[in-house]
């Protein structure tokens, strides 16, 4: 067994109120759970005077302005045997001139130290430029929560680069939900609800946005603004509850007591996240831009909120990419008219809050614990540990999904002209210079065919129609292939195209003979599959075969199974078998040495195969490949991970994880869906979820790879940034796995049992 890890953190703690101390405690508390076999300890900032009831985690306190408590906090460290020291600086938590008191402590202990620092001032006091310098120079790391405070780091501290972590600040990991069932619990029913929590002081600019109610209210009658928390201690100690007072009286000033509401409560999480769930609208109107990091932005944030801020620095990246709305500082009619714009547009805030929701998941505490661990394991030297995944973890957040997004084809048809598809695209800009090719207009078909499904809208006929005529040229009937590669001035660049782009084409032909709306194009469709299909039998790519079954299952779905049809489809079936069966071994169940592009694809022509004929032995056998490779395609904390190109082609060997490209998540969800319509297991629909947020930034850069409002998807993953040009196949994959989530959702909703599972089992 690995001895246990040991880890320290030194900052405020619950049950203190106050941000550093719900941070603290919030971290602390993620890397335990993250890691069961490891021990922490919180060392806890008391200031002084004050007692606090503190849990067993914390095992010492530190009078903030009593400078022998650091030292002795120092021997206590060492004593210990912590590995490393988490400190959580903040100027105004230690004592000293500019909380210089913290430097006898970290000066004293012997493991490394990784500081988190919750503000870095532009213009800093010399006092504060000299104390933040000491500690950072004394750090082996130092972690800032925005790219902001990386530039600020670098342009006046003179820190290193490499020194430098941005890790966001971490959330929950709470469901999308709408909000009307929680506002009937908390006596909100029937009010458009605009929220503000946190602990009340000046520079939260209340009276900014209380100022703005009127407007609002003017358009929204049934708008209520709701002010959650209590009053910040240190204001209390100097002047009661004066400040508090004030708003109120400025609201029985505008005669709107009717829509503000002060709610003088500490809230646990639970109760927060309760609150934060029924609002419509929440707001951060704060007044100052040197802001690096706000926790109650982050939570509102990742609950999916529609977001309206002024422009400081957290905020400005956090909700940049029409994530949230920014307003000037201290302007009442901007935050009224955003809001109130907001409050009436349903669908822009429903767009907005999918937005917010998709881009947090990489913000979720089990993520964030992990990213820490990581820079602790790097700060003490030792090789990353594996991490150690719950049971049952990736299943629970996987089976409260959120509402998928909705379907938007903005970039996918600004990827066409009146030949078909680009290949390629230069950021979101169509690359002429690359041409076309049949397997991206071929999978442009297949959308085109999802699209027939219920609950979406099709596309233009004039659009599908295009789609179709380009593999109709494609066709070079005196070979009997299939062209691949076209120039941009419709020059075929060879007379036949790989076996993998033929065997593509024909599945997207038997979609199309299935399930396409116009009954001309299903018979075209049938018949160019007949002539298309023979030739399969001569190839030697396992790919081409099971992209091969797949259009052969869709055709049979249409017409009587002819011998030949069954005939070919249990051949090609029986190659896969016979594959199988020669390379598999105890500790790799695939189809060949190594893996490749596509990969789910195999086993899932087996399952759809064995479904359609009725064969047992191949479903088994698909669902046995789909298993192991979906456990390759698992991260220790149960995230997908897309088996990385730089790998195809490595015998017998773990998969490297760059770099992940789209076209294998799309894999993913198909095949898993295939398999839970052929076994009924609801971990195949979990497992399926999780390759689709892949998409969302559920990955290891956790970012979002796609752009809501316009459906672009970026074309993978490289280490540490994303690719972001945007071409046909990683728009087509996007789409083509967002319908299939789609239709999952729609089923669930209907307690659709999966059609087929009666068949094989029968």
């Amino acid at each position: 067994m690995t001895a246990p890890r040991r880890f320290a953190f030194i900052g405020n703690s619950l049950p203190r109120r106050c941000g550093i101390a719900t941070f603290t405690t919030d971290l602390q508390q993620a890397i335990a759970a993250s890691r069961p076999h490891s021990e922490s300890v919180i060392v806890a900032m008391t200031d002084t005077g004050r007692h606090y009831d503190y849990p067993p985690v914390v095992s010492r306190q530190i009078d903030d302005q009593n400078l022998d408590e650091y030292a002795r906090a120092a021997t206590f460290l060492n004593a210990g045997g912590f590995e490393v020291v988490s400190l959580q600086h903040e100027f105004g938590i230690f004592g000293g001139e500019s909380g210089s008191h913290i430097l006898t402590l970290l000066s004293s202990v012997a493991m490394p130290i990784v500081t988190t620092l919750h503000t870095v001032l532009a213009e800093p006091s010399p006092a504060q430029h000299r104390v933040l310098s000491r500690i950072v120079a004394v750090s082996t790391a130092v972690i800032v929560m925005a790219e902001k405070g990386r530039e600020l780091l670098q342009s006046k501290y003179a820190v290193p680069a490499d020194k430098i972590k941005v890790i966001p600040h971490g959330i929950p990991d709470s469901p999308f939900v709408e909000p009307d069932s929680v506002k009937t619990r908390r006596g909100f029913k029937g009010r458009s609800v605009i929220l503000t929590f946190g602990l009340l002081s000046p520079d939260k600019g209340i009276e900014v946005m209380i100022d703005a109610m009127p407007a609002i209210v003017q358009r929204r009658a049934d708008a209520v603004y709701v002010v959650l928390g209590a009053t910040h201690p240190n204001l209390v100690r100097s002047e009661g509850e004066a400040y508090r007072e004030r708003l109120q009286a400025r609201v029985r000033q505008l005669g709107i007591e009717d829509h503000v509401v002060f709610l003088d409560q500490f809230v646990d999480q639970e109760t927060l996240i309760d609150f934060i769930s029924m609002c419509d609208v929440y707001v951060s109107p704060y007044l100052k831009v040197a802001q690096m990091t706000s926790g109650t932005l982050a939570y509102s944030f990742g609950l999916g909120k529609a977001v309206v801020s002024t422009p400081y620095w957290h905020a400005q990246e956090l909700l940049a990419g029409g994530r949230g709305l920014l307003v000037p500082f201290g302007d009442a009619d901007s935050i009224g008219r955003e809001i109130a714009d907001l409050l009436t547009d349903d669908t822009r805030r429903q767009l907005m809050r999918q937005r917010a929701y998709s881009h947090s998941r990489g913000m979720t505490w089990p993520r964030i614990a992990e990213r820490y661990v990581a820079v602790f394991d790097e700060a003490t030297g030792r090789r990353p540990l594996k991490p150690i995944a719950r049971q049952n973890e990736s299943a629970a957040i996987f089976d409260s999904p959120s509402p998928p997004p909705q379907m938007q084809l903005g970039h996918f048809l600004s990827m066409c002209d009146d030949t078909g598809l680009f290949q390629h695209a230069v950021y979101s800009v169509p690359d002429r210079s690359h041409g076309y090719c049949v397997d991206d207009n071929a999978r442009a078909l297949l959308v085109a065919c999802v699209l027939n499904m219920p609950g979406e809208q099709r596309l233009p006929e004039v659009l599908t129609g295009r789609f179709a005529a380009f593999v109709q040229h494609a066709w070079n009937a005196d070979a009997g292939r299939f062209r691949n590669f076209m120039s941009f001035d419709r020059r075929w660049l060879e007379d036949i195209g790989s076996e993998d782009s033929h065997g593509r084409t024909l599945w997207a032909l038997g979609e199309c003979a299935r399930s396409d709306a116009s009954p001309a194009r299903r018979r075209w469709a049938a018949a160019l599959f007949a002539k298309a299909v023979p030739i399969v039998q001569t190839f030697r790519s396992p790919r081409a075969w099971a992209f091969t079954l797949l259009g052969l299952e869709a055709c049979s779905a249409t017409v009587a199974q002819d011998s030949h049809t069954v005939d070919l489809l249990h051949r090609l079936a029986g190659r896969l078998m016979s594959i199988l069966s020669t390379v598999e071994a105890a500790d790799w169940v695939w189809f060949e040495d190594a893996l490749a592009y596509d990969n789910a694809r195999l086993p899932q022509a087996l399952i759809v195969a064995g479904t359609c004929t009725g064969t047992p032995t191949y479903v088994a056998a698909g669902l046995r490949a789909l298993r192991w490779l979906m456990t390759l395609q698992t991260t220790p904390t149960g995230f997908f991970r897309p088996i990385g190109s730089e790998s195809f082609g490595d015998k017998r060997q773990q998969p490297r994880p760059f770099d992940q490209q789209p076209l294998e998540a799309a894999a993913a969800i198909s095949a898993c869906l295939a398999a839970w319509r052929a076994d009924g297991d609801p971990k195949w629909k979990s497992d399926a979820r999780r390759a689709f947020a892949w998409f969302l930034g559920s990955n290891d850069l956790s970012s979002a790879l796609v752009d809501l409002e316009t459906g672009s998807c970026c074309d993978g993953l490289h280490p540490g940034r994303t690719n972001e040009n945007r071409g046909g196949e990683s728009v087509v994959s996007y789409l083509l796995g967002l319908a299939e989530i789609r239709q999952l959702a729609r089923a669930d909703s209907q307690h659709i049992e999966p059609a087929r599972r009666r068949a094989v089992r029968g």
